[in-house]
């Protein structure tokens, strides 16, 4: 009786396409956003101009918003940062930034922060908002600004900072980002010595008031905001 002839050899195991993202089961995050919070300049104003527009669709306040970005060119930049107007505008990036030195007198270092994601973040305004000036930052975003001045409490007998803006992209929410920008301002103040920091927030936004409370943000209900403007201001011109 002839012999059986031998098995077949195993087909060999088929190496994993390349072209497919592994998972790590030690690494839970896996996309990697760089981020950096940077004095705003003259140059920003069209980005900061367009912020703007976008957070008075979401407050749904945009009959009252008439800036315009000569208001914005001819009024924000006219006093040294942190003496009066100041932007911090935040910035988003697949690529660790380059960061030349502040500029002199600024009393301001850019603040880099590292954020790991547990899904790719799709930003689907990115071309509009890039910054594109710097061919080593060519896929630098702006993602949200902070838009702040001093101001005085006669209680404290300290100075403070008042902030007038707070406002972060859709895209870019609930990951952090617009806790980076408040702490930048509230270091600041201490770094100045100053006695405290203040804004306002829409009654019906529950989700701020939330996240300012788990700041440490105390929420003063008895308070309401007066406010002049516009035929009603201009009443008072010759009112002496």
């Amino acid at each position: 009786m002839a012999a059986a002839a031998p098995p077949p050899p195993p087909t060999p195991t088929p190496n994993p396409p390349t072209d497919l993202p592994q998972s790590d089961s030690a690494t839970p995050f896996s996309h990697t956003l760089f981020s950096r919070i940077r004095l705003a300049t003259p140059a920003d104003v069209p980005h900061i101009h367009k912020l703007i527009n976008q957070m008075a669709v979401f407050e749904k306040l945009t009959h009252i918003c008439s800036a315009t970005e000569s208001d914005l060119s001819s009024t924000l930049f006219n006093s040294p940062p942190f003496q009066s107007f100041t932007v911090f505008l935040l910035e988003i990036s697949h690529s660790p930034f380059f960061n030349p030195p502040p500029p002199s007198g600024s009393g301001f270092a850019p603040i880099d922060r590292i954020v790991s994601l547990e899904l790719p973040l799709v930003d689907p305004e990115a071309e509009s908002f890039k910054r594109g000036s710097n061919g080593a930052e060519n896929d630098v975003v702006v993602a949200g600004f902070v838009l702040f001045f001093p101001n005085y409490s006669t209680f404290l007998a300290k100075p403070g900072f008042y902030v007038e803006d707070l406002f972060v992209r859709e895209c870019y929410r609930r990951k952090g980002f617009g806790r980076m920008l408040l702490s930048a301002v509230a270091a600041q103040a201490v770094k100045l010595g100053y006695g405290r920091v203040e804004w306002v927030v829409l009654d019906w936004n529950v989700n701020a008031i939330k996240f300012y409370e788990e700041m440490g943000a105390k929420v003063l209900p008895e308070w309401r905001i007066c406010r002049l403007t516009g035929d009603q201001l201009e009443a008072y011109r010759d009112a002496m």
